[in-house]
């Protein structure tokens, strides 16, 4: 099962994942490239996604599907990189997953892996993980690519709706800088069922989740330039997509994230921010809370203490909670902070 990019201009291996997915129940092989995005290149992107496919599916079986990383607009040395699949299979092995996870990066300072057994009716299962991103995040699938694994037997109706339902509840709830990439990927793999109970789907879904879950707050841990994390929960909303809007629209905010990178309490900010969500909302319903510190009220400051809250925003997460006072539907998002770093890391991208 696979969730991809919801961007229009998604790259050349987008489309030919779907096109895979939509023919095949099952796939055999993944290829991935970092260091070149094959995005918006034309008919010499799609011939080299394909080529991809074809180079991989000859020496590891097919259907596969392909996953790229990198600049966008910079035509993908496809010789090169079919040669570099030959080679690379040679050396498959099941302890190469380190390798792996370290080959896809780009602006990445760390590897972002996770694993864990888990059990159902005394059988042991396992699901694992790499993922790569660190900038231009703020996935909506749906560069940021993840994929994942199990070797317990699933339907493939049933393994897409799981990963859906997983990614609503830990990739949907990052974002780095409101950028969503046009490669942007999620993949899970699981061996091929006739039927599952929903037993042990419950029991895999809370697996898989736990993996997504740590793998998304690895990337933001690594977001490009970042010095903090911004636990935002929204809470008392009257539907769950008022609260997922106004989490990233505090997410997305770059006064927000600047007021973190300088350790300034500026709550304002996320007020601010929030009345720009394109949800109704009444500032005489709203609470706001800073780490232990109720700040704002149904309509008034509350909370003065200007060092107390500067301490707060000096730790390495700030927790924020945000009580909309309109019902009892909650959201979470993860962000960073933007600083001088990012902006030199994304200024010199291409040099």
């Amino acid at each position: 099962a696979g969730m991809f990019t919801t961007s229009a201009t998604a790259a050349a291996p987008v489309h030919l994942c779907r096109r895979v997915l939509a023919r095949h129940e099952t796939v055999r092989s993944i290829v991935v490239n970092s260091g070149n995005a094959n995005a918006l290149t034309g008919s010499h992107g799609e011939d080299a996604a394909a080529a991809m496919a074809v180079a991989t599916e000859r020496v590891c079986g097919g259907p596969a599907l392909v996953l790229s990383t990198g600049v966008i607009g910079v035509p993908l040395p496809v010789d090169r990189v079919v040669d570099g699949i030959a080679a690379t299979a040679a050396e498959l092995s099941r302890e190469a997953s380190v390798g792996v996870a370290r080959a896809i990066l780009t602006t990445d300072t760390c590897t972002k892996t996770h694993a864990l057994e888990g059990r159902h009716q005394g059988r042991t299962f396992t699901v694992g993980g790499i993922a790569k991103g660190s900038g231009m995040i703020h996935p909506n699938m749906a560069t940021m690519l993840a994929v994942m694994a199990t070797d317990m037997p699933v339907p493939a109706p049933e393994l897409r709706a799981l990963l859906e339902r997983v990614v609503d509840r830990s990739f949907h709830e990052i974002s780095v800088d409101g950028d969503t990439s046009t490669n942007d990927a999620v993949v899970l793999l699981a061996p091929p069922a006739r039927d599952c109970t929903r037993a042990a789907l419950e029991t895999l879904e809370e697996a898989v989740t736990e993996v997504a879950r740590r793998l998304a707050g690895l990337i933001i841990e690594d977001g490009e330039g970042a010095t903090r994390v911004l636990d935002l929960q929204v809470i008392g909303a009257a539907r769950e997509p008022d609260a997922r809007a106004v989490a990233k629209a505090v997410a997305r905010s770059s006064l927000v994230k600047t007021a973190l990178a300088g350790g300034d309490p500026n709550w304002g900010r996320i007020l601010a921010a929030a009345g720009t969500a394109g949800v109704a909302l009444d500032p005489r319903s709203l609470s706001l809370d800073i780490g232990p510190h109720r700040v704002f009220h149904r309509g008034q400051p509350t909370f003065a203490d200007g060092d107390l809250l500067a301490r707060v925003f000096e730790q390495d997460r700030v927790t924020v909670t945000l009580d909309l006072g309109t019902g009892a539907a909650i959201s979470r998002v993860l962000t960073t902070d933007l600083t001088h770093r990012y902006v030199e890391i994304n200024s010199e991208y291409t040099t």
